[in-house]
This record gives C-alpha cells, structure tokens and sequence, in this order.
C-alpha cells in the first residue's frame, strides 16, 4: 500500500500533510521567492523529514501562502509528547540553509 499525501489548495496556496486534519503542533516560518508552491512544499517536506525523522511521531505539515514577494512558509507538524527547542531549532536551520533555499528555487522554477 502506497502512504499519499493530502494536499489542501487554498486560494494561491497550499497545504501539504499525511494526517488528517493537518495540525501544527510547533511551526517556523520563513518567506521564499515565488516558484511553484507544490514543489516547493515536497521539497521543504523532504528536508523537514530527513532533520526529523528520528523524533517520535513526528508527521510534517507544510504551508504557503502568498505574499507580495512570493511565498510565506510555515514548516513543522505534528509531534507525540512536547516539542524541545533543538526540534525547532533544526526546522529553522533547515529553512535557512542558503544550499536548500537554493535547491528548493531552482526546482520550483522561481527567482533565485
């Protein structure tokens, strides 16, 4: 059986998560240029999951909205128990990774 992701379009943005109903039980935020926002949001996904994947229950839940300048990201998800800042803190270094940040562009097709 093939897990799927639930992807909720709200206006310009999205909504990606694998539990139902999406919920944030710690988030980071950050903006990103435009580009495609379901591509980046697998993208962002992936890298939240590899820095995450060993924290109990973790299940990452990912989401733009449109800005002016492009997209507003809000990155974390759910997690079983309490949320440590090391846990936000890896999420945050993630996002602000100029190498990810620039993966992340180049394969939504947005500025750089």
């Amino acid at each position: 059986m093939k897990r799927r992701w639930h992807v909720l379009r709200e206006g310009d943005g999205v909504t990606l998560y694998r539990q139902s109903p999406p919920r944030f039980d710690f988030v980071v935020q950050t903006q990103l240029p435009s580009g495609d926002a379901l591509r980046l949001a697998n993208q962002i996904r992936q890298d939240v999951w590899r820095a995450l994947q060993t924290v109990r229950g973790f299940s990452p839940v990912i989401r733009l909205r449109r800005v002016e300048d492009g997209w507003a990201v809000e990155a974390g998800g759910r997690a079983a128990g309490s949320v440590p800042n090391t846990v936000i803190a890896r999420v945050d270094a993630v996002l602000n990774d100029p190498s990810n940040r620039a993966r992340w562009m180049r394969i939504a097709g947005g500025a750089r």
